[in-house]
C-alpha cells in the first residue's frame, strides 16, 4: 500500500469480515498524556475478547513490539476500554467483556524470522497476519502465525486490583480437573478430533474452550454436574434434524459461546454421531 493510513482505513471499514467477527471500536485511540500513545484500532471479537491492531505498510521489527506495548495499558485500563464497548456496542456486549485472552493483531507486508520466533515465545495471544495486494482492486490476508497464548494472568495495575477483588470464576481447566475420568476422556477425544478437522485451533477462554479457524467453529463447556459436554456449533438448526437431549436451537436462547446449534455430548457414541456437524461447522468458519 502506498499509505499505512490507507490499509489501516480499509481493515477498520470491513473489519467483521476480514478478521472474522471483530466489530470495529475505534481508530488511533489515545493512551493518555503519560502513556503517550495511539493504538492503531480497537476492536472487539465474537467471544467478547479486547482486540487491538497496529499496521505497517512494509515488513518491520517493531510492530509486535509495538503491539504488546500498547497490551500492556489495555490491560491496566480496562474500566476505559469496558466503557467504550458500552458507548459503541450496548451495556450487555460491556458485561460480558472477557479479560482471560486479550489479542494482539498484527498486520504487515511481511515479517521476518524474528519476529515469528518471538510471537511463539510470547505468553500473549498473537495474530500475524500477512496483507497482499493484487492491482487495484484486490487486498487479501493471510494468517502467517496464531498463537493462542499461555494460561497465566495478565497483570493489572493497582487501581484495577480492588474492582477485580470478587470471587474468580472457574475455567474449563478448573472443571475438567473435577470431574470423573470418563468426561475427561470424553473431552481429549473431542477436543483431538477438533483440531484434526483442519488448520484451526483452540483458545482456552472465561467460560469455554473456543475452537477457531478465521471464526470460531465449535464453543465447549463442561457441565460438571450432568457429566457431559456441551458445544455451540455454527449450523443453522433449521437444516438439521433435532433430536432431544442431543441437539437443540438455541438462537433465541442465551448461551455462553457462540454458534446456534447447541449439541450435548455426553459418550463416545455421542461423539461419533455428532461428527457430521463438526464438519459442517469447521467447513462454514472458513
Amino acid at each position: 500500500m502506498e499509505f499505512e493510513r490507507d490499509l489501516q482505513r480499509l481493515v477498520e471499514a470491513n473489519m467483521e469480515e476480514m478478521l472474522g467477527g471483530v466489530r470495529f471500536l475505534a481508530t488511533e485511540y489515545s493512551t493518555g498524556p503519560v502513556h503517550r500513545g495511539r493504538i492503531d484500532s480497537l476492536g472487539l471479537d465474537e467471544d467478547g475478547s479486547p482486540v487491538l491492531i497496529e499496521y505497517k505498510r512494509t515488513s518491520s521489527e517493531s510492530v509486535l513490539a509495538q503491539g504488546l506495548f500498547y497490551l500492556s495499558w489495555l490491560v491496566e485500563n480496562r474500566s476505559e476500554f469496558e466503557a467504550l464497548v458500552e458507548r459503541r456496542l450496548g451495556a450487555e456486549a460491556a458485561e460480558r467483556v472477557d479479560w482471560s485472552r486479550p489479542r494482539v493483531v498484527c498486520i504487515a507486508a511481511e515479517y521476518t524470522r524474528y519476529d515469528l520466533v518471538a510471537a511463539g515465545m510470547s505468553h500473549h495471544r498473537i495474530d500475524m497476519v500477512v496483507y497482499r495486494r493484487y492491482g487495484d482492486d484486490l487486498v487479501t490476508l493471510e494468517l502467517a502465525v496464531s498463537i493462542a497464548g499461555g494460561c497465566g494472568s495478565l497483570a493489572v495495575g493497582r487501581s484495577e486490583r480492588t474492582r477485580m477483588a470478587s470471587p474468580v470464576r472457574r475455567t474449563v481447566s478448573d472443571v475438567l480437573s473435577q470431574v470423573g475420568g470418563e468426561v475427561r476422556e470424553l473431552y481429549d477425544e473431542l477436543d483431538a478430533r477438533l483440531l484434526d478437522l483442519g488448520e484451526g485451533h483452540s483458545v482456552e477462554l472465561q467460560h469455554y474452550v473456543a475452537y477457531r479457524r478465521r471464526r470460531n467453529f465449535a464453543c465447549v463447556r463442561v457441565l460438571a454436574q450432568a457429566q457431559v459436554l456441551v458445544v455451540f456449533l455454527r449450523v443453522d438448526p433449521t437444516t438439521v434434524q433435532l433430536v432431544p437431549g442431543w441437539t437443540r436451537d438455541v438462537r433465541r436462547i442465551g448461551h455462553l459461546g457462540t454458534g446456534e446449534l447447541e449439541v450435548r455430548i455426553g459418550s463416545m457414541e455421542d461423539l461419533d454421531r455428532s461428527m457430521a456437524l463438526l464438519r459442517t461447522s469447521y467447513a462454514a468458519a472458513a
